[in-house]
């Protein structure tokens, strides 16, 4: 007992030291205490420079959608058609026809709706939000994306902008609008709950479903409504539920806007979607397929197979490469690279970035119509008649004494062949083309350098020598 005290100096001694050693190596901890507190306004203060506060915040404030709202419901309408059958899963039931919704997306009254809501009808009557009841005429329909533009005859309509499809995620907030049953403008909202869903309920054999998936309630006569962003820009056609009972359950898809956008400016330029293809055999890339060919994930689209004298064939595209990008997007399922290629017409070029035995290429493909032929343009044709070929007539130069005896110069329609662009212009042999697209022709030459290059509507403005005044023909080129 006699060492306790020494004991005891030595203990305390070994503790301060420890303490100061531990204080002086350690930095300085933060403690943060979890408080079951409910969510509330948090202040920030500038105090290095203004010492001012800045504006107050909900951090978790709620999606606000009555500006798009108001903006979005005058511009979407009821659509009534009659069909003379029965109804179906589409259809209301109150009227003897279908029911549905549609989208004004012109000042000029063109409305933009499903195929499937004026499929076969005989009478298509538009009830706008304030009451008012058009007649409406189908200016195009396209059954591979299930979506018709029709016309009425109304201007300074309240209408709807495009937005970038492309930039909406999942998990955003949207909301749909439609006007069911005459009910007036109805609104829901919810999220995006995917993108790039393929359902399976589209027949046509070129169907392209890439629908924008969301949880918003949908109901059949909400089917050609819109599917906006809370800025109230269209980023979606309402096309399809999943069901059981015939409503709503939990699942609805739209077609993205980008690609309504442009089956929207065919339909209106062309009467037709005029719709670029590979020419390829496609599949989705797993994971075993993903290991097997060395790629990074299991994203992109298997080549199970090129066409002949397809364009992916004549652009070095093979059976067994995967395609992971067009024009530099990145491209991981089936409809995805659907929707990509279906945004361009014949003749236009696409970049495509492909895997091939482990390692990334480049190659430009000029996409075809469904009968692997290019666009009818004639910059390979350049002074060649094969262009008047394919659009399907026959041509010569009007002679010296028929030029004297006409008092014009111009191009005389020899022959129309059947089933052929000119002859769906109901154009007659005998016709004599003085103008194209109201630029002057007197020969052949001329009329292929207009053409050269061009793509859209083409208008041939002519006589016929029997007959008095001037005639117009319009097909797409």
């Amino acid at each position: 007992m006699k060492n306790f005290p020494l004991i005891l100096l030595v203990s305390v001694l070994s503790a301060i030291t420890a303490v100061t050693v531990y204080k002086y190596f350690e930095g300085p901890r933060e403690v943060v205490y979890m408080e079951n507190n409910p969510a509330r306004l948090t202040t920030f203060t500038d105090q290095l420079f203004s010492g001012k506060s800045q504006r107050e915040f909900v951090s978790s404030a709620p999606t606000d959608f009555i500006s798009a709202a108001e903006r979005v419901t005058p511009a979407v309408v009821n659509i009534k058609s009659s069909q003379g059958s029965d109804s179906d899963f589409w259809s209301s039931g109150s009227y003897g026809g279908s029911s549905g919704s549609g989208i004004i997306i012109s000042p000029e009254g063109f409305v933009l709706t499903n195929n499937h809501v004026i499929e076969d009808s005989k009478k298509i009557e538009v009830t706008l939000n304030d009451k008012r009841k058009f007649k409406a005429r189908i200016v195009g329909t396209d059954t591979s994306t299930d979506l018709a533009l029709l016309k009425i005859n109304e201007k300074d309509l309240p209408f709807l902008t495009f937005g970038n499809s492309d930039s909406v995620r999942v998990g955003e907030w949207v909301m749909a609008v439609g006007n069911p049953f005459n009910l007036e403008s109805t609104v829901t909202a919810g999220i995006v709950s995917a993108k790039g869903r393929n359902i399976n309920i589209l027949e046509d054999l070129y169907s392209i479903e890439s629908f924008i998936q969301t949880d918003a309630a949908v109901n059949p006569g909400n089917s050609g409504g819109a599917l906006v962003n809370t800025n109230g820009e269209l980023v979606g056609v309402n096309t399809a539920i999943i069901t059981r009972s015939g409503r709503y359950e939990g699942y609805s898809f739209a077609v993205p806007a980008n690609l309504a956008q442009k089956v929207v400016r065919d339909l209106k330029d062309f009467g037709e979607v005029q719709r670029g293809m590979l020419g390829i055999g496609i599949d989705d890339v797993n994971d075993e397929r993903a290991k097997y060919l060395g790629l990074e994930n299991a994203a992109g689209v298997y080549i199970k197979e090129t066409h002949p004298n397809s364009a992916a064939g004549e652009a070095g595209l093979q059976k067994g490469d995967v395609i992971i990008s067009i024009n530099r997007k990145k491209i991981a399922s089936v409809p995805e690279l659907q929707e990509q290629v279906a945004r361009f017409r014949p003749g236009n070029t696409i970049s495509i970035e492909y895997v091939r035995d482990r390692k990334k290429y480049t190659t430009e493909v000029t996409l075809k119509n469904r009968s692997d032929k290019q666009a009818k343009k004639v910059a390979d044709f350049k002074g060649d008649t094969r262009v008047l070929e394919d659009l399907g007539f026959e041509l010569r130069n009007l002679r010296k004494e028929e030029t004297r005896k006409l008092g014009i110069i111009g191009i005389k329609v020899k022959s129309i062949f059947r089933n052929s662009v000119i002859e769906e212009t109901n154009m007659d042999p005998g016709f004599i083309i003085t103008r194209v697209n109201d630029n002057k022709v007197t020969t052949i030459e001329d009329l292929i350098e207009e053409l050269d290059g061009y793509s859209g509507q083409v208008v041939l403005e002519g006589i016929y020598e029997k007959y008095p005044g001037e005639y117009y023909y319009k097909f797409p080129f």
